[in-house]
């Protein structure tokens, strides 16, 4: 029996986590008002969340446990954000004493992340570095109680925009590189030996 092929995951799962990002970014770095919110939660819940986990599963039936492993935990995170908006009300976690530890969990979680992108490929390391850098700043920012727009908060916004940008970047190089027919690819640099 012949098993089927299973299309790249991969262009999915960077759309939904830079789309979703983002939003909330721009929210963090004052560029749009808290009122905003809604639209993040409804991303988080369906396209940086429950797409993002769709790409994960897909991933591990690729055999790919970086991806697997990226794509779910990012999609388990967006849903977490779109929980605490659905049962918290607004997003009541943000402010909070818990918000900060939050927040330093998925900064640990992406710097492990972090470390494994660096066997993959220079686009796919780009966003991870500039997500670790970004949760770093966003959980300082916490730890000072610092509200979206203001410090190091304000700061981890501008950087979460610039990580969405890559992510975006590496989720074009994916569909060009496998769709476009041409004898060029969009470079994304490969990290690890042959």
């Amino acid at each position: 029996m012949t098993e089927s092929k299973i299309a790249n995951p991969g262009a999915l799962g960077l759309s939904g986590f830079a789309t979703t990002t983002l939003v909330l970014s721009l929210i963090n770095a004052g560029i749009v008002d808290l009122k905003a919110l809604g639209a993040v939660f409804s991303l988080a819940l369906f396209y940086g969340g429950g797409a993002q986990l769709l790409a994960g599963m897909w991933e591990f039936r690729t055999g790919n446990t970086f991806g697997a492993t990226a794509f779910t935990s990012y999609g388990a995170f967006w849903l977490s954000v779109a929980a605490a908006a659905i049962w918290g009300g607004n997003f009541a976690i943000v402010g909070t004493t818990g918000y900060p530890y939050f927040l330093l969990g998925w900064t640990v979680v992406t710097g492990i992340l972090t470390l494994a992108s660096f066997r993959t490929n220079v686009a796919t390391a780009g966003v991870f570095v500039a997500l670790f850098l970004t949760f770093l700043l966003l959980t300082l920012g916490g730890f000072q109680k610092q509200a979206p727009g203001v410090g190091l908060t304000q700061i981890g916004g501008y950087l979460g925009i610039v990580t969405a940008a890559i992510a975006w970047y590496t989720a074009l190089a994916v569909v060009f590189n496998e769709t476009s027919g041409l004898p060029f690819k969009l470079p994304v640099v490969p990290l690890k030996a042959s």
